[in-house]
């Protein structure tokens, strides 16, 4: 068997969420199905993965790490950890649904078999005022989910608005701090004492505001923040993590195994948290998780984009050992049930597994397409970037 073409598919469902799927093809009529959506940068992965295709072209789907090291190794000059490891991901995910449907097994089977019988999930609660923000987490406690994650601090900088630049690094005010804590206390008060909550700061804030934010939420019992500061500088999140007690979380933005190892050696994190999608697919996602287990990190894969970075997050996670749950937004389900088939069975909160071979699911060609956008039309950029009108 020989891979014959890759294939990008961009296609938005929703308005404001474009996401990037990518198929490889074969001489046998097998395609392998896979995603590296990154709303805001796709127009470069997509020139990015016709850029990589005399590697893959030719090549023997079976052979999943070599065609890893090759584009990984090929790409140095450009530090592979990112764009690379995107580009990567999407080709590696494809792979193993290849692999998984000559077997006729699911790719969970061809990781060493699962070690439970279903991926807990987390998700998001919609946004607004404190009581719009608390009535939708009741909902998706009542629909089976056993934790939620938010970030209750107000941006005070848009991208695409104004200066961009060092402001980007943001100081929290005594306010906005207050207010924040103020929206996660509603949330422990209304779903309970044992309700997982976490807070996402999306990599926002300088160190001291850091810092004053996790201690000020250590009432809260949190069961993480997620990257407080921006990821560039480990001894930011050094100083951090000496300074609280609140138990931290990084990997949205570290992109392979060599990002995570100065993190998990220092004993930076209580949690880890690698996108599938982004750090280098399935073969680096599962040794991302193997390198966490000795240093008794848990790991609860990101994930904020479409339905093919679910479906390999999660044959990942039925078989990692050291899993706290994977991520999801919920509310866009609906939109997974548009463009692939079949759904996934989500009940009680958590993915179960079917016995379909691969990744499980394929996408509704008719549907994608009646959905599709050029990658480079502005409609394309995701629905939090504000345009700057100047």
């Amino acid at each position: 068997m020989k891979i014959t073409d890759v294939k990008t598919y961009v296609t938005m469902p929703v308005e404001g969420l474009a996401w990037l799927f990518v198929e490889v093809e074969t001489d046998e009529g097998i395609t392998g199905l896979g995603e590296c959506t990154d709303y805001f940068v796709n127009p470069h992965l997509v020139r990015g993965i016709e850029a990589v295709k005399p590697l893959v072209i030719g090549q023997d789907p079976a052979n999943i790490e070599e065609i890893w090291q090759k584009i990984f190794h090929l790409h140095s000059d450009l530090n592979p950890r990112g764009y690379v490891s995107h580009l990567i991901s999407a080709i590696d995910i494809a792979l193993w649904d290849i692999k998984g449907k000559v077997l006729g097994v699911p790719i969970y089977q061809l990781l060493g078999g699962p070690v439970r019988t279903h991926v807990p999930l987390y998700t998001h609660p919609g946004t607004g005022t404190i009581d719009e923000i608390v009535a939708s987490a009741l909902r998706m406690k009542e629909e089976g989910f056993e934790a939620t994650k938010t970030d209750p601090f107000a941006k005070q900088n848009e991208a695409g608005r104004g200066f961009v630049g060092a402001d980007r690094v943001e100081r929290l005010s005594r306010r906005a701090i207050a207010e924040g804590v103020e929206v996660m206390e509603a949330l422990r008060e209304a779903l309970g004492e044992d309700y997982e909550l976490m807070v996402d700061a999306h990599a926002r804030f300088d160190v001291a505001s850091a810092i004053a934010m996790c201690n000020a939420l250590e009432h809260v019992d949190l069961t993480w923040v997620e990257e407080p500061t921006h990821v560039e500088n480990h001894d930011s999140l050094k100083q951090v993590r000496q300074n609280t007690n609140v138990p931290l979380c990084v990997g949205e933005r570290h992109f392979t195994r060599w990002d995570y190892l100065t993190i998990l050696q220092e004993g930076l994190v209580d949690y880890i948290m690698p996108d599938v999608a982004w750090c280098g697919g399935i073969s680096e996602l599962r040794r991302i998780a193997a390198l966490a287990e000795p240093y008794f990190v848990r790991v609860s894969p990101h994930d904020a984009l479409g339905p093919a970075s679910i479906a390999a997050g999660f044959q990942t996670c039925m078989t990692t050992p050291n899993l706290y749950k994977q991520e999801c937004v919920s509310e866009w389900f609906p939109a997974f049930e548009k463009i692939i088939t079949p759904m996934f069975d989500i009940r009680e909160g958590s993915i179960w597994p079917s016995d379909r071979p691969g990744l499980g699911i394929e996408l509704i060609h008719e549907e994608v397409e009646r959905h599709a956008i050029d990658v480079d039309d502005p409609r394309a950029l995701p629905g939090w970037y504000v345009k700057n009108e100047d």
